[in-house]
This record gives structure tokens, C-alpha cells and sequence, in this order.
């Protein structure tokens, strides 16, 4: 992995820790806020029956490192030695980007469709209740999402 891609990939962890990376949640104007989250919840219940975890070990293959050779102006010659470093180890749920489709596909058959809005700011958050909408609130550009402490959410239109 280059030094550019390692900078992304750990900006985007930072960006993703720090609460700034977008929100998808299940939207139909003017839904009943618990029941949207409910039936969220019993899609994803089926979808995991359907296509339980199925977790896989992945090794990526080691990296060499070649010497270097150093020489002085009197032409002195010095090897330094190559060597390896450990490619790694990762965790794949094989079963994860089925199981999303599942859920997608079980709440577009009761009228959801999956949208991704920017999380609130502080202020914003901070001045909403705690608590999931009674009803779905149009969305717009200026719509955010609350993540309450749940792990619920809540959409927040300005102005509706």
C-alpha cells in the first residue's frame, strides 16, 4: 500500500470515528418513525436467517524489502540486508454484502428506500429529543441525521 493510500484509508477511519461520515437510513415520507425502525430491525432478523455470518480468514501474502548498497567516494562498497514484512491477516464476513441486499430488498417491498443523509452537527443534535421521529420528515439538501445514544435515529429537517 502506498503512502497516499495509507493517508486516505487512515483519514477515513479518523473521519468515520470522529462521527463525520454520512448516514444510511431507510426513508418513506411521512412513515411512522418506530415502525420504520422496527421493521428495519425484522428485515435485517431475516436477512441474517437467510444469510447467517460466514466468516473467513484471509492472509495477504508477505513483502520483501530488497537491501541497498552504500558506497562511499572512494568507491567502499556496504550491503544492507532485504527484508520481509508480515502481509497480514483479515476478517470477511463473505455473507455481509448478501445480507445487506436482503434487508434493502425487504424494505423496498414495503415502500423504503435506502438514502444516505449527513449526521447533524452538535448544536443540531443537541437540541433534538432523544428519541426516533413519530413521522418520517420530508427530506431535503438541508436534512441531517441525529444517531441517538440507541443506536436509533432520527432525521431532522429545517423549517419542517
Amino acid at each position: 500500500m502506498t503512502i497516499r493510500a495509507r493517508m486516505f484509508a487512515l483519514g477515513a477511519v479518523l473521519c468515520v470515528l470522529a462521527g463525520c461520515a454520512p448516514v444510511s437510513v431507510f426513508y418513506r415520507p411521512g412513515a411512522d418513525g418506530a415502525r420504520t425502525q422496527f421493521q428495519t430491525d425484522q428485515c435485517r432478523v431475516t436477512a441474517l436467517r437467510d444469510a447467517p455470518v460466514a466468516n473467513q480468514i484471509r492472509q495477504y501474502p508477505p513483502i520483501f524489502y530488497p537491501g541497498t548498497r552504500f558506497c562511499d567516494a572512494a568507491g567502499n562498497c556496504a550491503y544492507s540486508p532485504g527484508y520481509w514484512v508480515d502481509g497480514g491477516f483479515e476478517t470477511v464476513d463473505v455473507n455481509a454484502p448478501l445480507r445487506a441486499r436482503l434487508t434493502t430488498d425487504c424494505m423496498a417491498r414495503q415502500g423504503y428506500q435506502l438514502i444516505s443523509l449527513k449526521r447533524c452537527d452538535r448544536s443540531v443534535a443537541a437540541s433534538q429529543p432523544p428519541i426516533p421521529n413519530a413521522k418520517l420528515p420530508p427530506v431535503t439538501q438541508a436534512s441531517c441525521v441525529v444517531v441517538l445514544p440507541s443506536g436509533r435515529w432520527r432525521i431532522v429537517t429545517p423549517g419542517a
